[in-house]
């Protein structure tokens, strides 16, 4: 499913009406009647109901909400808060419609009275701003806002929360706070912005016949859902074996941090893959061992507990490497990750320390002939480009995409909305995920499944979109039926693989 900007969705509008032959007001009244669809399932007609409009189609499709609402036995008052002459084209004529149909327009500007419909009210839908706005919301609108994000009463917003920017860039701003919001036909950025997100409140697509075909494949965004996944995860061959599903090895690990690579290890080989070699320090080997049999293991030179120097190793054994987890950032193992960027000719993953290790570097990564996946969150994402995590989380699309496509990297952006970019410009954003997911092994585990799914018989891409579905699904199903949020912990996620392949395949 397609991600759009607020610029992305007017071009749809104007292909449909212009090219299509769509007429505007069809458009208005198939948004309209989607969402009562949706808002007679929550409401019940014996509620009062408010519907705040402005100008612009969001408050036409809040005249047809009204009207629909009120044909349908429901008591509906629209509040208009913005002049007569603001109210045009499309949206005049559903607002004349309203009339036609004896509904009760106020035509309201003064935020007193507004509160005094509202303390009248039992639920709230607001039409007000659309994707529109620019900038900090005007007033009488931002006043109003306020008001009703005082109250405790059900709110329902139409298309985006009033004073929500549809796209990134902006972290400061005054919005509707809903409970739910129906969303025209594609999701629009900001919903996968962790500054935007909380906004929406629960949320819901209703489709209004709009054309998919203006995208052009270049620079999508889209979202990654299950079945995406049914479609893309390579099944497995009977007369396969355990070559057939890829030798991975796993660099990290130290004495005082032996289980990440552990977690790592087990998570891809519970994933799929067929061999896995563990480096890392005699000392840490014995409790990894314990901890995930299935593994063989290298010993690293190594001081103190902290890997110092490389074995003879042959990368070429190996189908991919996943390297950083747990080495510590001393300048001895940085210039180990480094040496494995410029000697192993095999698809590599890094994370944690690793990341660390090549901020003053990048130039290798660029000169790589094979595939190299970076896996940050936001903490580490500041650290590799500079930018404040203020920064990194009000513009993800854009940072991701930049630093992705200036030094050839597939780039996984950890987070609520966890995004994946190509060097080629494109992102998903995957669709699973919880916040029990927000503990100390979780990226370990995520770097582990990725790692084996890099070795499966999938495009790269797929590879890595698909690995992050089926880590936030692991969590969304072990969260639905044994574990809670808080007691989630980053071993249950590998555990909890068995249930999402069961259910994938």
């Amino acid at each position: 499913m397609h991600i759009v900007t607020a610029k992305e969705m007017y071009e749809i509008d104007r292909f449909a009406i212009e090219k299509g032959g769509i007429d505007g007001r069809i458009l208005m009244e198939n948004a309209g009647r989607a969402i009562v669809d949706q808002i007679t399932n929550l409401v019940d007609n014996t509620e009062r109901i408010l519907v705040l409009v402005g100008s612009g189609n969001n408050g036409g499709d809040g005249f047809v909400i009204a009207r629909n609402l009120l044909n349908k036995g429901y008591e509906v008052i629209v509040l208009q808060l913005v002049a007569d002459e603001k109210i045009k084209g499309d949206a005049a004529y559903h607002k004349q419609l309203f009339i036609n149909f004896k509904g009760k327009i106020q035509l309201v500007q003064e935020v007193t009275v507004v509160e005094q419909y509202l303390s009248n009210a039992d639920v709230v839908i607001d039409a007000m701003l659309g994707i529109g706005i620019s900038g900090e919301v005007r007033q009488p609108f931002k006043q109003v806002i306020e008001v009703v994000n005082k109250l405790e009463m059900l709110t329902i917003s139409v298309d985006i929360p009033s004073g929500v920017p549809a796209d990134e860039g902006v972290a400061n701003f005054t919005a509707i706070k809903a409970d739910y919001t129906f969303v025209v036909e594609l999701p629009k950025l900001s919903l996968y912005l962790e500054y935007c997100s909380p906004f929406y409140g629960q949320w819901r697509l209703v489709e209004i016949g709009l054309p998919h075909t203006t995208f052009s494949q270049d620079n999508l965004i889209e979202t990654w859902n299950q079945k995406n996944v049914v479609e893309t995860l390579p099944k497995r061959n009977r007369y396969s074996h355990k070559g057939s599903h890829g030798k991975g090895l796993v660099i990290g690990g130290s004495h005082t941090m032996p289980g990440s690579v552990a977690m790592t290890a087990k998570a891809a080989l519970r994933s799929g893959s067929g061999l896995i070699t563990v480096g890392t320090v005699q000392e840490a080997i014995p409790s990894i061992a314990s901890y995930c049999m299935e593994a063989t293991y290298i010993s690293f030179l190594s001081n103190e507990g902290i890997i110092t120097g490389l074995p003879a190793i042959d990368f070429s054994s190996y189908d991919a490497l996943a390297i950083g987890m747990g080495m510590g950032r001393s300048e001895s193992t940085a210039s180990i990750t480094k040496k494995v960027i410029v000697d192993a000719k095999i698809p590599i993953l890094i994370d944690a320390d690793g990341l660390q290790h090549i901020k003053g570097d990048l130039p290798l990564i660029k000169q790589r002939q094979h595939p190299t996946v970076l896996t940050p969150h936001p903490g580490e994402m500041a650290m590799l480009t500079g930018y404040s995590v203020k920064e990194i989380l009000t513009s993800p699309f854009k940072v991701s995409k930049q630093f992705a496509r200036e030094h050839g990297v597939y780039l996984i952006l950890k987070g609520v909305h966890t995004i994946i970019s190509d060097p080629n410009g494109r992102q998903w954003v995957n669709t699973t995920g919880n916040a029990g997911l927000a503990k100390g092994g979780s990226g370990d585990v995520l770097s582990g499944i990725l790692l084996s799914m890099m070795m499966q018989n999938q495009s790269l891409n797929d590879a890595l979109t698909n690995g992050c579905f089926i880590h936030g699904a692991s969590a969304d199903i072990l969260v639905s039926e044994q574990r809670s949020k808080q007691d989630l912990v980053a071993t249950d996620v590998i555990d909890g693989l068995t249930s999402v392949f069961r259910t994938l395949i």
